[in-house]
């Protein structure tokens, strides 16, 4: 068959219509694919700081948060529990905590950003158990010389009231100290560092 009466202007013009036409089919095929490997709003609200309002707060007392789905521990604490605290030096596994446990604004004896104010992840460092907060500075049945802090009891660990290891117990490093920053005196965002934007 020769070439004649064949009309090469329609000829181009289709095929130029489809190639538009599956290309912008591809398109509409491939945002919805590429969306659905970027993060979901929850999974983006699970990892999103966490404000903590501690202006309730009783020296003494502990305020729960919840960040990225672990508990957050905001204790209050008062000047005799501040005070207690290098006595234990001796007795602890990391006292200078040296283990990368917390944000460096936090690698003092006090582990935090303002002495009175306790921030940790409530989750202990052996088998991830939650421990049990024992403020009172009294004998207790795991510890004759007890000054306070916090008490695994799955199987024993020991905490100080600065979330430090005590020697001989499972739990091999201190408790987590998250990142986290003062938006004002009764305001701190759980996980935004110190001095971040």
């Amino acid at each position: 068959m020769s070439g004649e009466g064949v009309d090469t202007s329609k000829r181009r013009f289709l095929t130029a219509a489809a190639t538009v036409v599956g290309g912008v089919g591809a398109v509409f095929v491939a945002v919805p694919f590429v969306e659905s490997m970027l993060p979901s709003e929850r999974a983006k609200a699970a990892g999103a700081p966490v404000e903590a309002d501690i202006s309730k707060i009783e020296p003494g007392q502990m305020l729960r948060f919840k960040w990225r789905g672990k508990p957050v521990w905001v204790v209050r604490r008062t000047q005799e529990m501040l005070e207690a605290l290098p006595s234990l030096n001796g007795r602890l596994r990391d006292p200078d905590s040296e283990e990368p446990q917390q944000p460096p604004y936090a690698q003092n004896i006090n582990r935090s950003i303002k002495p009175e104010n306790l921030v940790l992840v409530g989750i202990c460092t052996h088998l991830g158990c939650s421990p049990s907060f024992v403020p009172e500075a009294m004998p207790q049945p795991y510890d004759a010389e007890w000054k306070g802090g916090f008490f695994c009891p799955c199987h024993g660990s020991r905490f100080d009231l600065a979330g430090r290891v005590f020697v001989g117990v499972p739990a091999p490093l201190n408790l987590v100290v998250p990142p986290h920053k003062y938006i004002s005196d009764t305001l701190i965002l759980i996980g935004e560092d110190k001095g971040a934007a």
